[in-house]
């Protein structure tokens, strides 16, 4: 059998070259996925509907081969499916759509000038202004009601004296690089890395041109989305000004600024109150809101209050989902959202004295990696919405409802998939065997599967571990299916879109030999369809799966192989090493790791590994700070001692996303499937 050593992922073809991709011929003979088709999907995203309702903008993202990037453009349809084109095309990035009060402009962000800058397309004309000259990425763009104004976010450094001066060098001297010194609580994220002292604040500019005006100011961070009110003379967003806001990990308040720069608070709960959303009369403010106790899992709700932050009233507690994107109907008598609810994102609808209803199922089809729930969705003043629309062998597309009616206005994928032979989506309930808990979850089939015949299983745990999967199309799950897998994945204890009572399941208890259980109880479930052949079962997950995964194999011996993805792997260390230490401390744990180290120990796969007997495969991005990389080399060193077969895939210059670029989704999966391939019974 075939040993692999440390390794990086390289140039796609270094890699292929790397596993051999036996079973390559056949797939290319059959029509199946193959790894270089992820340069030829696309999917739409952040429509955006006009005012009137008659046209869509969009943002359609493609990959570039030669950049190995991402692309977005900017696209338009009318909402009868027709006159569909690009209005902002090329190989630079065109992002952020957002339609004038009076349908005639569209704002938005490039970098076809080299940085990311604001600006405006007029309609009639196609004529186009540069707007900004700006030295950070604005988002969050708004137009003022009265189309004079937009208003955006942008990061600002924060000026920070040396904390010592050292002498002068002589002139050409040669001399090390200076110290940096940091006292900063947060100093380093994932995919920025270590952070100069920067903030996030409101900026206004003409939508004529002219010079932006920043309204915040202090060294506190001001987040979007932001909302105007009607006479356009004030913003609202979501903020923490607190002394000790970086203590505070969960706590956030609305406030307003005018363009003067005047500030106001406007709401004091405890918890997070974020994306106010001002009335068209001006008399009221609805906003998100989920309260802090302390707890990993939390439902956010809907409210609504007073133009000056009284009589605040709960629109959605009785929903027992977590509610997001809230837009007003035109009447100002009601409100829109979007919620996950069982593997699926949908729309509802909210009177102000009503009961919540679902109006639009199925929205999403914008995470294409995994099949985690997705989706966005924008109203217009005569009520129509535009939303994007997978399926589970498709990303998104553009739809419309009209007068209640669903239209799909385009097929961007049917060039390249409908010619591909992909495999099936199905879904399965089952019951946990700890606590007799319901578990959701699907499993996918391989092209011209034959239930007659045996087939090897991967079980995939998603992240979060409180996100959620759904039956969507995956290009990851599709190309295991490609090479004969079939693939089942659920929604474990803990998944978001069941409920707080189900969400608290893992409460302190992550991972723990419940979810394991749900896991195992799914295998079983599926061994039990007849179809699966029990000695060649295989695992992987990444981040909170990965978590999963190594948990796993300290646990059983029943897989052949696995691959934990991003892992952690010694709780101690990593709240201590990682980038969200103050919020997982606070909330996912009793107590700090030097109170309660035996809880923080109890969690950690590394507790179990001199269990582990399972041929397990590490992969992490080199600069991941959200799960460091020294957490796999914990595990990979740990299984080296006690002769466990294994390998360690470092991703070079890669944060916690390492599928963030195509050439590294591709190496992700092969990856895999090569070190699966390594273990099957045929080797």
């Amino acid at each position: 059998m075939r040993k692999l050593q440390t390794v990086t992922i390289g140039i796609i073809a270094v890699t292929a070259a790397a596993f051999g991709y036996a079973r390559a011929e056949t797939a290319v003979e059959h029509n199946f996925l193959q790894p270089i088709d992820i340069f030829n999907i696309e999917y739409g995203d952040d429509p955006q509907i006009s005012p009137n309702g008659a046209q869509i903008a969009y943002a359609r993202k493609s990959n570039d081969i030669m950049k190995d990037a991402t692309r977005s453009n900017i696209w338009i349809v009318d909402v009868n499916g027709a006159n569909h084109r690009p209005l902002l095309s090329g190989r630079a990035n065109y992002t952020f759509p957002r339609w004038s009060p009076d349908g005639k402009r569209i704002a938005y962000i490039s970098s076809v000038e080299g940085s990311p800058q604001l600006y405006v397309k007029w309609l009639d004309t196609g004529d186009e202004a540069l707007l900004t000259n700006l030295t950070e990425a604005p988002h969050d763009l708004a137009w003022s009601p009265d189309g004079s104004l937009i208003a955006f976010a942008m990061s600002v450094k924060s000026e920070t004296k040396p904390f010592v001066k050292p002498p002068a060098k002589p002139e050409g001297a040669e001399w090390a690089e200076p110290f940096k010194y940091i006292d900063d609580i947060r100093y380093r994220f994932d995919g920025k890395g270590y952070l100069e002292p920067a903030f996030e604040h409101i900026f206004v500019t003409p939508a004529d041109g002219g010079t932006p005006t920043q309204l915040t100011s202090g060294d506190f961070n001001h987040e979007g989305p932001l909302s105007w009110t009607p006479d356009s003379k004030s913003i609202l967003f979501s903020a923490n000004r607190h002394d000790d806001w970086e203590r505070e990990s969960v706590e956030a308040d609305i406030y307003s600024v005018s363009i003067r720069g005047k500030l106001r608070k406007l709401s004091s709960k405890s918890g997070v109150e974020s994306n106010p959303i001002v009335s068209p009369s001006g008399n009221q403010i609805a906003f998100v809101a989920a309260e802090n106790k302390g707890l990993a899992f939390r439902v956010s709700q809907l409210y609504v209050m007073g133009k000056d932050g009284k009589n605040v009233k709960a629109l959605t507690e009785n929903l027992d989902r977590s509610v997001a994107q809230p837009v007003w109907d035109a009447s100002g008598r009601g409100l829109y959202y979007h919620y996950d609810d069982r593997g699926e994102r949908k729309i509802g609808y909210v009177r102000l004295n009503g009961t919540p209803q679902t109006i639009v199922e199925k929205i999403g089809g914008t995470a294409n990696s995994r099949p985690y729930v997705s989706g966005r969705f924008s109203v217009s003043k005569n009520g129509s919405i535009a939303f994007t629309r997978g399926a589970a062998d498709r990303p998104a597309d553009i739809v419309v409802r009209r007068n209640g009616r669903i239209r799909i206005l385009t097929a961007l994928n049917e060039d390249v998939l409908a010619t591909k032979n992909l495999g099936a989506v199905h879904d399965i309930t089952y019951t946990s065997s700890v606590g007799d808990v319901e578990i959701q979850g699907w499993y996918v089939t391989p092209p011209n599967f034959d239930p007659s015949k045996k087939y090897p299983l991967i079980l995939e745990i998603h992240g979060g571990p409180h996100a959620a999967y759904g039956p969507h199309f995956s290009l990851e799950i599709q190309r295991y299916a490609a090479e004969g897998y079939v693939v089942f994945y659920d929604n474990h204890r803990g998944s978001r879109g069941y409920g707080k009572d189900f969400g608290l399941l893992l409460q302190y208890k992550y991972p723990s030999r419940d979810d394991f259980a749900d896991h195992m109880s799914g295998v079983d479930a599926m061994i039990a369809k007849g179809f699966i052949d029990e000695d060649q079962l295989y695992v992987t997950g990444g981040s909170a799966g990965g978590v999963s995964t190594a948990f796993l194999v300290g646990l059983t011996d029943r897989f052949r192989a696995a691959v934990a993805a991003k892992p952690i792997i010694n709780w101690t260390s990593k709240v201590l090493t990682g980038d969200i230490y103050t919020y997982q401390i606070r909330h996912q744990f009793p107590g700090p790791p030097w109170e309660e180290f035996e809880h923080y120990w109890e969690r950690s796969p590394l507790s179990l590994v001199g269990n582990v007997s399972t041929p397990t495969m590490l992969m992490a991005g080199e600069e991941d700070y959200r799960t460091p990389i020294s957490e796999s080399e914990q595990f990979y060193q740990a299984l080296k001692l006690r002769g466990v077969d294994t390998a360690l895939v470092r991703v070079p210059g890669s944060s916690h996303s390492i599928a963030s670029r195509p050439s590294r989704l591709i190496g992700k999966v092969e990856h895999i499937l090569g070190w699966f391939e390594q273990y099957s019974i045929e080797n």
